[in-house]
């Protein structure tokens, strides 16, 4: 029984289809044309919403990290406030049983100048006491009001990050929900008829990226083993999120790639453009990554010829295709 086969493999060959479509009605032609063009166009907006998930994870990790810090600085400096107040408790008890605190009281909540005149030498005396200890409180006090705020700050900022992570992953299923319901408009035939097209396509462009990947053994240090770790997955299959060691989404892959090579990057497509050396795109070598779409929402390892092998969508396997993606211009080239 033939595996199912995703919207992405399915529609990626329609277009090879058009041509073997017998003319019951120049319309059925028109109906897999448009049909074609409306699934392209989800499921290209599937992957850039699922790459803008992946960035939304990457930075609410960051920050997640990063509000622990803050947090665990909160509570050291809470403790270090409880235990000035303890000290600064301490010296006033000892105040009382001396009978110092009753002169400070009455200058406290007295508005007669005498009394304040003639207390001046006792509160002279109190105060060199407590002044360091008052100084240390105020400091400690006002260190930890401000990382208090920032708690706050960061805890709006990590409930932003969390809506936006559902609903850019929420977005990316609901495309691919749509593509597959306009699937279901066609006949059980012509579905049948894709997915051995979609089938064979896959097989045949496995098979030329197996052999394109001999052409990249002589690439060196950390370029080479990140494009020889990348080439080693022809064949595996793109999933949304998926970072080895079956399934990959593009992110995922050259991020895994990079990491054999000693190389830390994110999970994410935009967070690894911010990262590593600019390159010109006229001087692009084998091993540099490059960067698709406005808003980047995808990335290739780059082998040189004009190819890259990348996880290319939903339906595909990882392969050596075209360094280009038609709608998705290249945006960036960076060298690790």
């Amino acid at each position: 029984m033939r595996s199912r086969l995703s919207a992405g493999a399915i529609l990626s060959s329609i277009v090879l289809l058009l041509p073997l479509v017998t003319s019951t009605s120049a319309h059925a032609a028109q109906t897999l044309a448009q049909v074609q063009a409306q699934v392209n166009r989800l499921e290209d907006e599937a992957t850039t919403a699922a790459e803008g998930a992946q960035e939304a994870k990457v930075q609410l990790a960051t920050l997640t990290r990063s509000l622990a810090g803050i947090q665990a600085q909160a509570a050291v400096q809470g403790k270090t406030v409880d235990s000035i107040s303890k000290t600064l408790g301490a010296i006033a008890v000892e105040q009382y049983k001396s009978g110092t605190i009753s002169q400070s009281l009455e200058l406290l909540f007295s508005s007669n100048p005498s009394l304040y005149l003639s207390s001046a030498g006792s509160l002279e005396a109190i105060t060199r006491r407590k002044s360091t200890q008052l100084r240390k409180f105020q400091s400690a006090a006002q260190a930890l009001n401000a990382t208090s705020l920032t708690v706050s700050d960061r805890l709006a900022q990590v409930k932003v990050l969390q809506k936006t992570l559902a609903q850019r992953s929420a977005l990316a299923s609901a495309k691919l929900a749509q593509a597959e319901a306009l699937l279901a408009t066609l006949k059980k035939e012509d579905r049948d008829r894709l997915a051995k097209l979609a089938l064979d396509q896959e097989n045949a462009d496995q098979a030329s990226s197996l052999l394109a990947a001999k052409s990249a053994s002589g690439v060196t240090g950390r370029a080479g083993t990140a494009l020889k770790f990348a080439l080693q997955q022809i064949g595996d299959k793109y999933v949304f999120g998926g970072a080895g060691m079956i399934y990959w989404d593009c992110s995922g892959l050259t991020m895994r790639a990079f990491q054999a090579a000693g190389v830390s990057l994110p999970h994410s497509a935009a967070a690894q453009a911010q990262m590593g050396k600019y390159v010109p795109f006229n001087k692009k070598q084998p091993g540099d990554l490059l960067f698709f779409g406005h808003p980047i929402s995808h990335v290739g390892i780059y082998m040189g010829g004009g190819r890259m092998v990348h996880a290319p969508h939903t339906g595909a396997r990882v392969k050596v295709a075209e360094a280009s993606l038609g709608s998705k211009p290249l945006v960036a080239v960076r060298r690790f």
